[in-house]
């Protein structure tokens, strides 16, 4: 009989220590933010970006170590400008911001004064200031009064999982409704801006509303107005400018897509144990062995808000994947999933019961007719 005593079963491992071991134990995790959850809930059916974003994985080192660096971003001289010109709009106590909050979006309430509250936000770590930034709502809300919450942290439960995110302002008004200030660098020339520029912020500004809504809902008498402010420098001056911003239509899309995302536990649990998307310590090959474990959903789209676009948009077409060529592509093709089975049911060895099979073979046929008759008419 042995001297030693028995052992304990082993402990279940947590969705925290998961998560920490497919980043890699040592590398902290990047946190989520509403330009990444609005491209997430725009691709909801690509489980390799959840899972990546769940975890925090960077996901720019991680496509660098691929070999598929992203080719996206805003320049250094863009951030420093829109940096000064957000310091600007909030100048003097947020003196100019609560001014055009009242004249776009509150006019009839009393305009507020020099002494408006400004609270100070600072915390230990995001969940610190979320709980900062919630008590600073309710204490808002109860006061009455015009008041400018400068970086809020706001938490949003995405895919099972809770992200942070942090708007560049939120104002409450004297009858407690919460609005979400948008400050952008690009500017409104005559009233107007770039319309895909504002549909983005407007994108963003969704997600900032849904966790706002997830805070308000704990909250007597407050509520979140679906109109957020966008402030952008006027013509080509340096001076502030605002437009109101109705995102319902962006809040109900952001929100249907996000309850579609797979639970991150899910994904998770399908992959196998050691699995780990660590460039530190997993070499080229291991990487695309474990990027492959997780399935994607490709579109050209995502090579303007994925920074493993391009390593998945190599993968598509060397496996002739018709995804490649698009979403509206893809879904008339129905069944036929590659590239080579659309060429073959076009020449006519497709499945003769398939509509979408037949259609084009006698798209194909109609093509060649038209060439044949254009070929004898230019003889």
């Amino acid at each position: 009989m042995s001297s030693y005593p028995p052992s304990s079963p082993a402990q279940p491992t947590t969705l925290r220590q998961r998560l920490a071991g497919l980043r890699g134990p040592a590398v902290p995790p990047r946190p989520l933010d509403a330009r990444a959850l609005a491209a997430l809930a725009a691709n909801p059916g690509c489980g390799r970006r959840a899972l990546l974003d769940g975890a925090g994985v960077d996901k720019n080192a991680l496509a660098t170590a691929l070999g598929s660096p992203a080719a996206f971003g805003q320049s250094q001289f863009a951030i420093v400008r829109g940096n000064s010109f957000e310091t600007k709009v909030k100048g003097d106590g947020g003196a100019e911001l609560l001014r055009l909050v009242h004249a776009h979006l509150d006019p009839a309430a009393e305009p507020p004064g020099a002494g408006a509250n400004v609270p100070d936000l600072a915390a230990a770590g995001p969940e610190g200031r979320a709980a900062r930034t919630a008590l600073a709502l309710r204490e808002a809300t109860a006061a009455q009064a015009w008041t400018l919450l400068d970086h809020p942290m706001l938490a949003l439960e995405v895919a099972g999982s809770p992200a942070y995110l942090e708007p560049d302002a939120v104002v409450v008004h004297p009858d407690g409704r919460w609005t979400v200030v948008e400050i952008k660098s690009f500017p409104m020339i005559d009233g107007a801006a770039d319309a895909a520029k504002v549909g983005a912020a407007a994108r963003q500004a969704a997600v900032y509303v849904l966790a706002l809504e997830k805070t308000a809902g704990k909250l007597a008498g407050a509520e979140v107005g679906h109109t957020v402010l966008l402030v952008c420098p006027k013509d080509f001056s340096n001076l502030p400018t605002a437009s109101p911003v109705d995102v319902r239509r962006e809040r109900a899309v952001t929100r249907r897509q996000l309850d579609r995302l797979t639970r991150v536990e899910e994904l998770a649990a399908a992959l196998p144990e050691g699995l780990s998307f660590d460039p530190a310590t997993r070499t080229a090959e291991e990487l695309v062995e474990a990027v492959s474990a997780v399935d994607a959903a490709y579109a050209p789209e995502c090579l303007a808000a994925c920074e493993l676009a391009f390593h998945c948009r190599d993968r598509a077409r060397s496996a002739g994947a018709v995804t490649a060529l698009g979403r509206s592509v893809r879904g008339e093709l129905g069944a036929l999933t590659t590239v080579e089975e659309a060429l073959a049911a076009a020449s006519g060895a497709g499945c003769a019961e398939d509509p979408t099979a037949a259609a084009l073979h006698r798209a194909a046929r109609l093509r060649a007719e038209a060439l044949e008759s254009a070929a004898g008419v230019v003889a």
